[in-house]
């Protein structure tokens, strides 16, 4: 079933007779429920297939197809996007990564079946911090014995089959944890205990549980990968679900822009219509602006899975960051169009408040925005001294968005140290190739003059600067680092024969970045009014046609 196939099933979401509308979605936030008839719905498409590979039956041979799907989900209900299948992605992952072809045949036929599976990770004492994970697994005959707690895990109390990271030896270190999968109707009812569910302000509709194992035995084959493992195997499975997160989380934006644009195109205020107020006009140019930047980026990510996926252990913590930020700032600019109304929980407006505090979470669910600079901070030197001076150029076809590629291949991703850096070795190319005296132009030349000061801050970082105890000063460049990331892809999109937009949009994209940056302005007032004006001009039209605000430019209904 093609996506289109997919948002025709969902329907029109302003119906208010739809079971999977706003109507009823919002209904079920009040109630703090699952959407039933939303994942009933999600059974019948077959949803779970999307996460399982084809070779095992499923849908999943490209990430950007991946991702579409999930945004499409994800702009009518962020809980049924988690709740019902990112988390079973979350944990499945690993198993497609690392796992036996009996524990992969285990898993699909879970998943295939309209099944879930719980990635039972987090501790709240610990966090992001899983190198001091504290439930434990110890060796007992053929098999394991398991005590700690679990905390803050969707779906914990209904999954099918758990994926436990346990530590295994006593020793700090990178072999300090390892992976387990289980059934939980093969485990004795006397050795766990389900958790209550924590409350949150957002996601109100998922199980957020957790559990309490003591002494719960597990067989011998419940280990995913080696002893040992479970960090690495993190560590390269989750560099897909930290690719394809920041694309889905497009589709709440674009609720909320069309939301307010709404509101901006019907309400009356100082005898015109709120879009007449220069000042609201501009907030939404720039959270379009922001949304095609989230989009260019991720999607360039996505495609570095296919063909550079040795640079992903960058490139999926620098959109995963970076992504966080702008939509998170979108949101609150977006939130002051509609003032005291982004707040209610009805009325035509109810939506925004859902899609606020739904997004939330997500932005630092899987990994904090601090984790992903830690992770990003200690290849800096290297890549800065041997890719981002003459460093060749990324090909091509990274940027040809929707174009053709190989099959996705998760045992190429590597936790190690990448071999090159492609997109930002881009710049000085596009600084070269656009006219200088253009606005796009000189954008570029400030990016590329931005990246040989960060190569040469970044060159000088010492070993105690590149830990996790680094002073603010070394993450602000692992900060600059993203935004340089997100002005290579863009520009290249846009370069490399995508459409879909008009060349006026471009310089107010890279002004967004560029003011990230800090520093003087590149564009006189005059040109940030001209490319504020297009892109305003560009989300009514979308919004009038029924169209989709990001690079595909689809229809859609509602």
């Amino acid at each position: 079933m093609s996506v289109e196939e997919f948002e025709a099933l969902l329907g029109d979401p302003r119906d208010t007779a739809n079971p999977v509308g706003y109507t009823a979605v919002l209904a079920a936030d009040e109630r703090q429920e699952m959407l039933s008839e939303g994942e009933l719905l999600l059974d019948s498409y077959g949803m779970n297939a999307e996460f399982v590979p084809a070779a095992y039956g499923g849908r999943l041979t490209r990430a950007d197809r991946l991702a579409e799907v999930q945004r499409a989900l994800w702009r009518r209900d962020p809980c049924l996007g988690l709740g019902y299948g990112f988390s079973s992605l979350l944990g499945s992952v690993n198993i497609w990564t690392a796992g036996t072809d009996d524990q992969r045949r285990e898993t699909a036929d879970i998943l295939l079946g309209n099944g879930r599976i719980a990635a039972a990770f987090h501790e709240l004492d610990h966090g992001n911090d899983f190198a001091n994970a504290s439930c434990t697994a110890r060796p007992a005959g053929d098999g394991w014995l398991v005590s700690g707690r679990k905390e803050i895990v969707t779906n914990l109390r209904r999954a099918d089959a758990v994926v436990l990271f346990a530590r295994t030896a006593d020793t700090a270190g990178s072999r300090s944890h390892s992976q387990f999968l289980f059934r939980r109707a093969d485990l004795p009812a006397a050795a766990l205990e389900d958790l209550p569910r924590f409350p949150s302000s957002g996601m109100r509709g998922v199980q957020l549980g957790g559990i309490g194992l003591t002494d719960c035995p597990l067989p011998g084959d419940a280990l995913v990968g080696r002893v040992g493992q479970g960090i690495e195997i993190a560590l390269r499975s989750y560099q897909l679900t930290r690719a394809v997160l920041p694309a889905v989380l497009l589709g709440p934006l674009d609720t909320a822009l069309r939301l307010v644009l709404d509101c901006a195109s019907e309400r009356r205020l100082y005898a015109g219509v709120v879009a007449d107020l220069p000042y609201v006009r501009a907030v939404v140019a720039r959270a379009l602006a922001d949304l095609l930047v989230i989009d260019a980026f991720s999607a360039v990510g996505l495609r570095a899975l296919h063909l550079t996926p040795d640079a992903m252990g960058v490139y999926a913590p620098a959109a995963k960051y970076l992504t966080s930020r702008v939509l998170l700032d979108a949101f609150e600019d977006l939130r002051s169009v509609l003032g005291a109304q982004s707040y209610l929980r009805e009325g035509p407006s109810a939506m925004f408040q859902k899609m606020a505090r739904d997004v939330a979470p997500a932005t630092f669910a899987h990994i904090s925005r601090s984790a992903c600079l830690v992770t990003i901070l200690p290849q800096l030197p290297r890549l800065a001294r041997r890719f981002w001076s003459g460093g060749s150029a990324a090909p091509v076809e990274l940027f040809e968005v929707g174009g053709e590629l190989p099959l996705l291949d998760l045992a190429r991703l590597a936790p190690g140290v990448p071999s090159g850096d492609g997109i930002l070795g881009t710049l000085s190319e596009l600084a070269e190739t656009e006219p200088a005296a253009t606005p796009v132009g000189r954008l570029a030349r400030r990016f590329r003059d931005e990246l040989s000061v960060l190569a040469d801050a970044c060159a000088r970082l010492e070993p105690s600067d590149l830990a996790i105890g680094a002073a603010p000063e070394a993450y602000a460049l692992a900060d600059r680092y993203t935004v340089l990331l997100a002005a290579a892809a863009a520009t290249a999109v846009w370069r490399n024969g995508h459409g879909s937009y008009p060349e006026a949009v471009l310089p107010g994209l890279l002004d967004r970045l560029a003011g990230r940056l800090g520093g003087a302005s590149v564009l006189t007032p005059a040109e940030r009014e001209s490319a504020e004006q297009a892109l305003f001009e560009l989300a009514l039209e979308r919004h009038r046609d029924g169209r989709l605000f990001d690079l595909s430019a689809r229809h859609i209904k509602g």
